[in-house]
């Protein structure tokens, strides 16, 4: 059987509708849970593909959470091996990190739904080329990504310039969280951290708001995500070669 290995940071950021794409396409999941066993350590012998879930910490906090350096090295190995990759939202600035681009803070912290514009590159790749023009995306961080080298930029937020690359043909950073349905919400919601962090902002978050925004939006969301990750997980027939790392 086919398997894919799956980094997990926090408890509440789970692979959501990712879970039964991916069982439904012959896969079998392994959880490298990082936020029970930081000091773990895993080798990507027998797996098909890699991908890396959100969570709190930022890149750079590697004395907190050791973890982080090991999971570059996990993306760095899928890179030379031609693995798929996903990367979701902190994800996504650890594969920007293992290809040598810069990740910082973000002038505005993004959470609740926000409008995603594709790119014109966008519009031509698998996962987003069934986008219309502006959809509305379910955000949470505060971090952001240079543009790897070498990569295409495929997505933009009016807050944050770049919420979507593609490096390559198989490996993908996604800044926004396509992967939520309804119940991870109102839980992430609850989480006491994720309450904290919203309380010591600006009015201008109000976690109401999110949850009727969520109602409005969560089954486009839904549709969206189907059929984007669809089209990840059919990357997987692409034939596996050596892949030489780019610098920066």
């Amino acid at each position: 059987m086919k398997r894919i290995l799956v980094c997990q940071h926090v408890a509440h950021e789970l692979l959501g509708t990712l879970n039964p794409l991916i069982k439904d396409h012959g896969f079998r999941i392994k959880y490298a849970n990082f936020g029970r066993y930081p000091n773990e350590k895993q080798d990507l012998e027998g797996y098909d593909g890699l991908v890396i879930l959100g969570g709190p910490m930022n890149v750079d906090e590697t004395d907190k959470h050791p973890h982080l350096n090991h999971e570059i090295e996990l993306i760095q190995s899928a890179l030379t091996k031609n693995l798929p990759i996903l990367g979701i939202c902190l994800g996504a600035q650890l594969i920007a990190k293992a290809l040598g681009a810069k990740v910082g803070r973000n002038p505005t912290k993004e959470i609740g739904w926000y409008d995603l514009q594709v790119t014109d590159a966008g519009r031509s790749d698998p996962i987003f080329s069934h986008f219309g023009p502006t959809e509305k995306m379910f955000q949470w961080h505060g971090d952001t990504f240079e543009m790897p080298k070498g990569a295409m930029h495929l997505a933009r937020s009016p807050f944050c310039e770049n919420q979507a690359f593609r490096y390559g043909e198989n490996v993908y950073g996604l800044q926004f969280h396509m992967e939520v349905d309804e119940p991870m919400i109102h839980r992430w919601m609850q989480v006491s951290p994720n309450k904290e962090e919203i309380a010591g902002l600006s009015d201008s978050i109000r976690p109401e708001m999110i949850l009727q925004e969520t109602h409005h939006y969560i089954l486009r969301l839904k549709e969206l995500g189907l059929r984007g990750f669809s089209a990840f997980m059919n990357l997987f027939g692409i034939p596996k070669k050596f892949h030489r790392l780019t610098s920066r």
